[in-house]
């Protein structure tokens, strides 16, 4: 299985971040690149964020000539997501979206920790736009973060995002916690030793469900001479 995860952002140490996370979660016949969308924001908050993100990440898609089985979008707006999918006729997967259906196999009740509360209202927004609205019963950010890079992140706030975690698995009852943003792709699995309920990975996810896609289709695969017009 050959996956393109591409980051719909252009920072190189997210893009770090994301392929560490992806690496870690690789079986032995698998081989995964990720790659940053060129041109795109160093980071996705706003909707204009998004819409210049969406168009740097269909342009680095087209210029992709290497054949693959699957991608993956590694925005927690899964940015770019419908085009992309009109785009190839490979399975195409964004973080969120498989985050979210993850969270709602293991239970009925999720929350969301992210690092700043300029994401919550997208993360919301993705959440209720794939049905999940009703599962999605808190939101914690981090206050006040500032950051000069937005790969050192998790680093930097990890002990702020530790104790939202336990905050929200004490007080709010949830089966399940979404770590919400790319910058924190990896984080989970440093985290869940501390914390009661499990916390999930979008990227990690992510490659959960494309298995599962391809095992379902396994004769897709897209060159550079099937990318859909």
């Amino acid at each position: 299985m050959k996956l393109l995860i591409i980051n719909p952002n252009s920072s190189p140490s997210v893009t770090a971040r994301i392929d560490a996370a992806a690496q870690a979660a690789r079986l032995p016949h698998e081989s995964i690149t990720t790659i940053c969308a060129e041109g795109a924001p160093e980071l996705i908050v706003t909707p204009e964020d998004a819409l210049i993100a969406e168009k740097a990440v269909t342009q680095t898609l087209a210029n992709w000539s290497k054949p693959i089985d699957g991608i993956i979008l590694a925005s927690f707006g899964d940015t770019g997501l419908a085009v992309v999918r009109k785009q190839c006729n490979v399975p195409v997967v964004g973080i969120a979206q498989s985050a979210y259906a993850m969270a709602s196999v293991i239970g009925t009740r999720m929350s969301i920790v992210s690092f700043s509360p300029a994401m919550a209202y997208a993360l919301r927004k993705t959440a209720e736009s794939y049905g999940y609205g009703a599962n999605l019963v808190a939101m914690h950010m981090v206050e006040d973060a500032h950051w000069d890079d937005p790969g050192a992140i998790q680093d930097e706030l990890a002990d702020e995002l530790l104790k939202l975690c336990r905050l929200s698995a004490h007080e709010d009852k949830v089966h399940s916690i979404v770590l919400g943003g790319g910058p924190l792709a990896g984080l989970a699995a440093r985290l869940q030793p501390n914390v009661s309920v499990p916390v999930i990975d979008g990227t990690t996810a992510a490659i959960a469900t494309l298995r599962v896609a391809l095992m379902a289709h396994p004769s897709s695969k897209m060159d550079a001479l099937n990318l859909r017009a």
